[in-house]
This record gives C-alpha cells, structure tokens and sequence, in this order.
C-alpha cells in the first residue's frame, strides 16, 4: 500500500464531508422496497423490447442484418439477461469489499465515511434481490460469473491488498459504465414499462454510490503523492479498454441463444469487429462520453 494509507485511507475535504451527509440523508429518506420497486403483478410487456434496438450488440453490422426479427428481439432480451446479471454479480461482491474496509480500516477512518459505506452495503444487496425476481419474471438465465473473463479476475484478485482507493475507483468506473449503459438504452416510452422502471429506480440510488466514490478518488488525486496517483491512473488503464470492450459485446451471448448465432465465442476476429464496428463507436462516443473526459481528465484514458 502506498504512504497516504498510514493514517486514513480515505481523506476528504469539507464540501466533501458535506455532500456525504447529503448522500447519507437522502439514502434515509428513501430505501428501496422490493415489493414496491415495480408493479410486479403486472408482470413484463413483451409485446415491447427491454432496451432500443439500436443498441443492440450487432446493429449497424452485417450480422444483424442477417437475423430475423424474432432473433433480433431475442438477443435484446439476451443483452439485457448479461446487464442485469452483471449487476447482481458486481453488487454481491462489493459490500464484501467495502465492508472489508470498514472492518480494517474502522478507527481511521471518518464517522460519515464509514457510515455510507455501510449504506451502500445495505442498498447493493437489495438490489441483487430485485435483479433476481426480474430475471424469473422474465424467464432469462444468469450470465456466467465475471470471474471467468480475465481481465475481470485479475483486477479483482489484486484489490484488497491495494490501497482503498483502487477499489473504489473500480467499483466507480464499473457502476459508471453500467448505469450509463442501462439509462441511455431503457428511458423509453417504446421500452416494456416494468424494465424502464426497475432501472430508473434502481439508479437513483446508483447516482449516489457513483457520486460517494467520484468524491473518494477526486480527493486522492488532490491529496496524493505524483507517483501514487501515477500509478493509480496506470492500473485503471487497460480497466477501462476492457470494460468498454465488455459493454459493447460478450462473446457469451452465443450460449444462450435459441437459434445458430451468427459470432461464437471463439472468432476474436469478428468479435473485434462489432466492437469497432462504425455504430458501436458512435455508440459508445454517445453514452459513454462523460466517463470517458474523466477518464482522461485524470490519464486513465489519452
């Protein structure tokens, strides 16, 4: 661990001590109730898509173009299965993580600081729940663990003997990209209501996580040594080259379809070729825009 963990791991200046109470208040005021989150007597539209077409993996590509629109509307509810069931695997790891901070880090770190790590906790576990009940309701398998992808695995591995900070600004760049990700390709009136609700409410609690660690690692990069940050900047690197790569096709989609996909999982050369597909850059240069001018704010990203 680098020097600024000796005495607190996680330092913040007063605004920020400020806007965690903000965060820490709103998150009283409001919990998340899974029986209440969505109407789920209602019950799933599938007269309607999950998410715009357009977002599709394999739009604007030849391999699109080549399905029938049952199987184009299949593999947006596929696409869907993945988001959803990378949340639950990303939101049932991190309390472990986060709560691994508090348990070793309790005496230095701030009262509020480790109380909104403790809500966060909190609020991540219920939604895994609610990511469990809309993947039954809508009768779609679990994607693999991303431990099996890995680039995924070897980030993980190396966390809890880093810095706080690292962990932090991983689960930030991750819960970022998904949540910009679901946001830009759900807010639909054409999309099923009940999956535009879940995920509209699901990131009004989501907003305050990214918005907790955006403050962590800002005040790092403020406070902390040149080569610490240095270093910090180098390892979230390839993180962020992988999770674009990751949001914009899994080769894993193949396993799950009804139908003879047209890419499998080990044609790296048509897989990088939807993934630098002309669509999918302007795609990603659209929802992933903010993410990407703090990335190279901080030279995450040249």
């Amino acid at each position: 661990m680098d020097s600024t963990t000796l005495e607190n791991p996680i330092i913040l200046d007063d605004k920020s001590h400020k806007m965690v109470q903000t965060l820490i208040n709103a998150s009283h005021r409001k919990l998340l109730q899974l029986e209440k989150v969505v109407d789920w007597e209602q019950g799933i539209d599938f007269s309607k898509p999950p998410k715009l077409e357009e977002t599709g993996w394999l739009y604007g590509t030849e391999y699109w173009e080549r399905m029938t629109p049952e199987q184009r509307t299949e593999s947006l509810w596929l696409e869907t299965a993945r988001d959803v069931s990378y949340f639950i695997w990303l939101e049932q790891a991190l309390p472990e993580l986060y709560v691994g901070y508090v348990n070793k880090f309790h005496a230095q770190l701030e009262p509020d600081v480790r109380e909104y790590l403790m809500i966060f906790s909190r609020e991540e576990i219920m939604h895994t729940l609610m990511f469990r009940r809309y993947l039954k309701a809508a009768n779609l398998e679990m994607w693999s663990h991303p431990e099996n992808i890995p680039q995924f695995s070897s980030f993980e591995r190396q966390l809890p003997d880093l810095h706080p900070v690292y962990g932090i600004l991983w689960n930030f760049l991750i819960e970022w990209f998904a949540e910009m990700n679901s946001i830009y390709q759900t807010q639909h009136d054409v999309i099923d209501p009940l999956t535009r609700t879940m995920f509209r409410e699901h990131h009004l609690e989501e907003v305050r996580h990214i918005a907790f660690a955006k403050n962590v690692v800002e005040n790092y990069y403020r406070q902390a040594p040149a080569a610490d940050t240095a270093r910090l900047s180098e390892f979230f690197r390839k993180g962020y080259v992988f999770l674009l790569e990751e949001y914009t096709y899994m080769p894993e989609i193949a396993r799950f379809a009804s139908f003879d996909y047209p890419i499998q999982p080990g044609d790296h050369e048509a897989i990088r070729k939807v993934r630098y597909s002309e669509h999918n850059q302007k795609l990603n240069a659209a929802r992933f825009a903010e993410i990407t001018d703090w990335c190279r704010q901080y030279g995450i990203v040249d």
